[in-house]
């Protein structure tokens, strides 16, 4: 298998053709994303400039730090706020997708671990139309956006805790 599920739901298979043009039983290939070219440092410490400035929101307890799901009269862009410099992961799924399914826990996680942060996970077979408009022809696939502009795509085949967590640090610092 190719580590991710067509996200189209046909058929319910995963491993599918990753376009059109693709052959079938080729692998799926995500968007790249590159790092930003690390800067010199002048000292002995090599500190990153994170790639997104994001604004912390208002944490008053841990009952903010939770993941919503999107169901489907829900529309993602209801709760992006394009005046603002917040910054929302999303996660792009399929319930049967056993990728999704393994990434979930890691997912599930990461808002207690980042409670400035907020989390949503949609169904992407539910909202084929954001799938499209952002370029999600697999799953699982997360962006972060900063208020209502995708800015990056976590793109490893290591979907754990760990990567995870360092992905958001390394763009938000």
């Amino acid at each position: 298998a190719s580590g991710a599920c067509d996200a189209t739901g046909g058929g319910g298979e995963c491993g599918g053709p990753a376009g059109p043009s693709a052959a079938p039983g080729s692998p799926v290939v995500l968007e790249t994303v590159l790092p930003a070219p690390a800067e010199e440092a002048n000292g002995t410490e090599g500190v990153k400039t994170p790639k997104v400035n994001c604004e912390e929101r208002n944490v008053t307890g841990l009952g903010n730090a939770t993941l919503q799901i999107l169901n489907v009269s829900q529309d993602l862009m209801e709760f992006l706020n394009p005046n603002s410099s917040d910054c929302t992961l999303v996660l792009f799924y399929t319930p049967w997708c056993r990728f999704s399914a393994s990434l979930a826990p890691h997912f599930n996680s990461l808002p207690r671990a980042f409670p400035t942060l907020r989390f949503l996970a949609l169904d992407a077979s539910q909202h084929s139309s954001l799938s499209t408009r952002f370029g999600t022809v697999a799953v699982p696939n997360i962006l972060l956006f900063q208020g209502a502009k995708p800015m990056a795509r976590f793109n490893h085949t290591d979907r754990t805790l760990d990567t995870l967590k360092d992905f958001i640090f390394n763009q938000t610092g």
